[in-house]
């Protein structure tokens, strides 16, 4: 049996922000983060503990991966999205989030688990990418016009 020791010290290692929410009504309250978490966002432990981490989002709260996240919550069910969150700074990153829900003995859900990946460089080079390939399909569509015959 791992102890509670060794688990700690497993996931303050973790190079992902790990966060532990408890339900309360229509809100997920943050009871723990990891310091990955703030060195991923920015904010201390102090600053987000008893938040709902919707904070994370700023004004930004018309994604579509946001619905999928929102109805897994309600459902109590696992799903993993990429969003774009906000650090303290007010600097965008994105992230791949993992949500788990834990239920008790009961059968009752008592917590989630949100795990973050930053990968905001693969989202951008992505983005990079197709505005590359946006730009040989305009070249190539350009020579085209310029040569009818060819």
């Amino acid at each position: 049996m791992i102890s509670a020791k060794l688990l700690q010290l497993v996931v303050d290692a973790s190079n992902d922000g790990i966060v532990v929410a408890e339900q309360e009504g229509d809100d997920n309250i943050l009871i723990y983060a990891n310091s990955a978490f703030e060195a991923l966002t920015g904010y201390t432990k102090e600053e987000i503990l008893y938040q709902d981490c919707r904070f994370l989002q700023a004004d930004d709260r018309g994604q579509p991966g946001l619905q999928i996240i929102r109805e897994a919550l309600k459902n109590g069910e696992h799903c993993r999205q990429v969003i774009r969150n906000f650090r303290k700074d007010g600097s965008p990153f994105w992230n791949e989030l993992s949500i788990t829900p834990i239920y008790n003995e009961s059968d009752n859900l008592v917590y989630f688990i949100g795990i973050q990946k930053n990968v905001t460089e693969h989202v951008q080079a992505q983005e990079r990418i197709k505005q590359l390939e946006d730009e040989v399909a305009r070249l190539k569509t350009q020579l085209a016009d310029r040569n009818p015959d060819a």
